[in-house]
């Protein structure tokens, strides 16, 4: 277990996480809410670092990144554990069980990269869970991944904080980041996290790389065109070219209660960010 970045011991064996903004106090011995962060003896340890559960060469698309080196590959890795509790999240067995991994360093995963610059890969993509509770791996491995001319790729929730963001940033190249919802109340109930904190990871990230943007819609919760609408006019605000990913929900994890949504919905959505957005697109259809 690596020591963990982004912490302050407190309460003699207390340590309080600083790594995204749920600012976890945790006991001793025990984990913080993204289960990969564990207080041991006192000092926080990174209980993922260098622990891959999925790895594939994926089309870019895919990620989805629409607007950043089209038509090329990337090899797409992740690991466990997740700062949000999304009910619908559609990658649930690893983010919130206990997948199985196979141990990687940076330099094996860098090499790995560059062995597939012949089939179309241009970089890392880390997704599939939140990457940034992969923080120390990201970080070592970001650093390699450009020292290799390759490029750097963030599928992200958006939940961290400030300072450990803007110390990975000058080495990421692209960003997908899911503004899940545009309200306080759908964050709070339905992920457990907060849209300000989200909101300032796009306005931040916007300046130092390429963004593209994702919701997925779920019906009766984030699906009016009203607010749709207000996430495109703030999104135009930061660059009208931003683009815009709006996904299809299907029920999963534990929120099945709630039938897929519907394609007329997602037209009708695309037509109201297109009010604001250059580039909109429809996922999951």
């Amino acid at each position: 277990m690596k020591e963990a970045l982004y912490w302050d011991k407190i309460d003699g064996d207390k340590v309080e996480c600083k790594l995204c903004p749920h600012n976890c106090r945790i006991e001793l011995e025990n984990t913080g809410i993204c289960r990969a962060r564990r207080n041991v003896e006192g000092e926080l340890r990174s209980l993922n670092y260098g622990m891959v559960s999925s790895i594939a060469l994926d089309p870019i698309e895919k990620k989805p990144l629409c607007h950043f080196h089209p038509g090329s590959k990337i090899l797409s890795v992740g690991t466990f554990g997740c700062n949000f509790k999304c009910s619908f999240c559609q990658n649930w067995a690893i983010a919130h069980d206990n997948p199985g991994v196979m141990e990687m360093t940076p330099d094996e995963l860098v090499r790995k990269a560059v062995e597939f610059k012949e089939r179309g890969n241009i970089g890392i993509a880390f997704t599939y869970n939140e990457p940034s509770i992969w923080f120390e791996f990201i970080l070592d491995t970001s650093r390699k991944s450009n020292e290799a001319g390759l490029k750097n790729v963030l599928v992200t929730n958006g939940f961290i904080s400030r300072e450990p963001l803007v110390e990975l940033l000058p080495y990421i190249d692209a960003m997908n980041i899911d503004v899940k919802a545009f309200t306080d109340k759908f964050y709070r109930e339905i992920c457990k996290g907060a849209l300000e904190d989200v909101k300032g990871t796009v306005e931040l990230s916007s300046a130092y790389c390429h963004v593209e943007v994702t919701t997925l819609v779920v019906p009766g919760l984030n699906d009016s065109e009203e607010e749709i609408g207000r996430l495109a006019t703030w999104l135009a605000s930061i660059d009208e070219t931003i683009p815009l990913h709006l996904s299809r929900y299907f029920p999963n994890y534990t929120m099945r209660d709630i039938p897929p949504t519907s394609k007329e919905t997602l037209f009708k959505l695309k037509k109201a960010a297109e009010m604001h957005l250059k580039n909109v697109y429809l996922g999951n259809v």
